[in-house]
């Protein structure tokens, strides 16, 4: 990523603050949080603000949450830290352009609100076998076509030979919850 393209996520997060409230699981996977385990390890990506590494940190797993921005990973210790689950978390500034970073396999691996194609094979490899994948992008189902948006039918034709849980696609967005056979 470009210094430039750093700069700009960093500018979007120092703008945000931490909330106080406990965050709760993304909007797209709400109404199958009884699929996401109690336990085990989980990865983050493009954690942001660290709201969803925190929400799975209560739930009981060790998360790793990842993400361009120095503000972002700094605010995501802190949500950790505000809501007792720091032991349960780390996080890492990671540029993605790199690739995923290496590590060993997970129960969840979750990439909420982040599109990067040519990372697709690594998140499906990283998933321990029964493991959940929970993957939300932008769509242009609904929506005007752009860059950082997943053509109709993108996250189907990647991730449909894994066992899914739950899809859906409209509305300027698409998300997949899958588990890996």
């Amino acid at each position: 990523m470009s210094e430039r393209d750093r700069a700009r996520w960093d500018a979007t997060y120092t703008d945000r603050t931490v909330s106080d409230r406990a965050p709760g699981p993304p909007r797209a996977f709400a109404d199958h949080i009884d699929k996401f385990p109690t336990a085990g390890s989980a990865l983050d990506i493009a954690c942001g603000m660290g709201e969803n590494s925190v929400w799975l940190a209560r739930r009981g797993l060790h998360v790793w949450g990842i993400d361009v921005s120095a503000v972002a990973i700094t605010q995501a210790t802190e949500l950790a830290d505000r809501h007792g689950v720091s032991q349960r978390c780390r996080f890492d500034v990671v540029d993605l352009d790199d690739g995923l970073p290496d590590g060993p396999p997970v129960d969840v691996v979750l990439c909420h609100r982040f599109r990067e194609p040519r990372l697709y094979q690594a998140l499906r490899a990283r998933v321990a076998p029964g493991g959940l994948l929970a993957i939300c992008v932008l769509s242009e189902v609904g929506a005007e076509p752009g860059r950082f948006r997943a053509r109709a039918g993108e996250l189907r034709a990647h991730f449909g030979d894994l066992q899914v849980i739950a899809e859906h696609e409209s509305d300027g967005e698409a998300w997949l919850l899958a588990r890996v056979s």
